[in-house]
């Protein structure tokens, strides 16, 4: 198979990049970019994800999006970051 179709096939089935956010046992939110949900949220519980939420979990999904580019994904986690803990 020609390298071109190989890249193509490869960013086509690997299109995937999520922004999402989790609500910690103690009611805190975190925040952030994966291009495999799953397995993020399951390093977050295993207590081998973001060091913020080592010791508060386990986690539980309340939202996320689902992006066709990583830029957009990583805009979002950035804007859900500059808010106030009140909003």
């Amino acid at each position: 198979m020609n390298t071109l179709l190989k890249l193509e096939r490869f960013y086509m089935e690997n299109n995937d990049h999520y922004f999402y956010v989790l609500t910690c046992k103690d009611g805190s939110f975190y925040g952030g970019y994966t291009n495999n949900l799953e397995r993020r949220i399951k390093l977050h519980n295993e207590g081998k994800g973001a060091k913020y939420t080592r010791g508060r979990g386990p986690v539980q999904l309340t939202y996320y999006q689902e992006f066709d580019s990583k830029g957009d994904a990583l805009r979002a986690e950035y804007q859900f970051k500059r808010m106030t803990r009140k909003k």
